[in-house]
């Protein structure tokens, strides 16, 4: 039995947030062939000064990961953005684009040791860690260099945790802290990670709660820092509400004098989704419609594989959808599988997507949302190459 919904014709009206310069009447006249990304480097320039304006004064670090397109990057140093990264690789790539290593700050908490040795002898000096064999290695192959903890936190209220693989707990970190002193580094800051995609304003002051018992039993051993790093976890808006930037600052200031015995003189952030996802739309060409075990199934020319893994990464992760049927707005709705073109059956993006009952192959369907990680993730798997990237809002 066909599931039909809305059976009567209905408009439908594109999310908000959606870039006007990306709109489907736009997109339906780029003369490229689908699959594609295409991002509007403008969004990313408002994104960043909604960021300086909730944030006024603190110092923000482009996660590298979340899209390393050299047009992205080029648009942020224009912008003033510093940079962080994860690797030796991603320091290179930064170099390529003009940066200063000395501007860069390196939060993977385990590193290669030959990633540390080169990217101090480059002029990095700012190295994260949680454990005691990263000390030791930092001690070796970076003496002297400038060291931050990472402090694990509560993160249930995002939706990709990550503080089972990184993170120290309080104790540990004070431990460490004086540990790095001993061995003769620099003992310079504390971060923390609330968890990517986080859906709580309120985790940003339970994790500065951690951080103040963390400065003040630091300083009964005569260690103040000079960073405090909100790092990342900033959401931007998929299909759901989600806190604004005004609304995190209007829970992060307030903590900050509250609940720190003092506010160190640098503080930082390293916002990666927030500042991207908005800003770009995926093309995906209809290859297949067919029914099986009385659903419906569309197959896309792109999938999981090909850039769209977080559909794979947590449970009832959506993006907002179009198509580029003109009567798109209008048409009855059905419930769809989405599914990419690989023949690995995990490869399924949208177990029940929302689209009109006319969709056809040929047809286009347009995925918003999709500047975080979508280049990051790309692969050729099964030959599948990944979407051709497009840029508008010329630098």
């Amino acid at each position: 039995m066909s599931a039909l919904l809305n059976e009567r014709h209905h408009e439908l009206e594109l999310p908000e947030h959606w870039p006007d310069s990306l709109r489907p009447e736009v997109l339906r006249r780029i003369d490229h062939e689908p699959p594609y990304f295409i991002c509007d480097l403008d969004t990313i320039r408002d994104r960043y000064r909604r960021l300086g304006t909730c944030l006024p004064g603190i110092e923000c670090f482009y996660a590298l990961k979340c899209n390393p397109a050299t047009e992205v990057l080029q648009t942020l140093a224009q912008l003033g953005s510093s940079f962080e990264i994860a690797s030796l690789g991603e320091l290179q790539i930064l170099q390529a684009e003009g940066i200063e290593p000395a501007d860069v700050i390196y939060s993977n908490t385990v590193k290669p040791a030959k990633h540390v040795a080169a990217a101090y002898e480059a002029g990095l000096w700012r190295f994260a860690f949680d454990g005691e064999g990263e000390l030791h290695k930092l001690a070796e192959h970076a003496p002297g260099s400038a060291v931050y903890v990472r402090l694990r936190v509560d993160d249930t209220t995002s939706i990709f945790p990550l503080s089972r693989k990184f993170g120290a707990s309080a104790w540990d970190a004070h431990q460490l802290l004086i540990t790095a002193r001993d061995l003769g580094l620099r003992p310079y800051g504390v971060t923390f990670h609330v968890g990517s995609q986080c859906t709580t304003a309120g985790a940003w002051r339970q994790a500065l709660t951690a951080v103040g018992r963390l400065l003040s039993t630091l300083q009964d051993d005569g260690i103040e820092l000079e960073m405090l790093n909100l790092s990342g976890g900033f959401p931007a808006r998929y299909t759901e509400p989600v806190p604004s930037i005004g609304e995190i600052a209007g829970a992060i200031w307030p903590a900050l004098n509250a609940l720190l015995p003092y506010v160190p003189p640098k503080l930082a952030v390293e916002p990666g989704r927030f500042l991207v996802a908005e800003s770009a739309v995926l093309s995906a060409g209809v290859i297949g419609r067919e029914r099986r075990a009385g659903e419906n199934w569309i197959y896309l020319d792109v999938g999981a594989y090909n850039g769209l893994i977080e559909t794979r990464q947590a449970t009832h992760w959506t993006y907002p959808l179009w198509t580029s049927r003109l009567d798109h707005a209008v048409a009855p709705q059905e419930v769809f599988t989405v599914t990419g073109p690989t023949c690995d059956s995990s490869d399924t993006l949208f177990p029940s997507a929302r689209l009109p009952s006319t969709l056809e192959v040929g047809d286009v369907i347009y995925i918003g949302t999709v500047g975080a990680y979508t280049l990051s993730y790309g692969s050729s798997f099964n030959g599948f190459s990944p979407p051709s990237s497009l840029f508008v809002g010329a630098l």
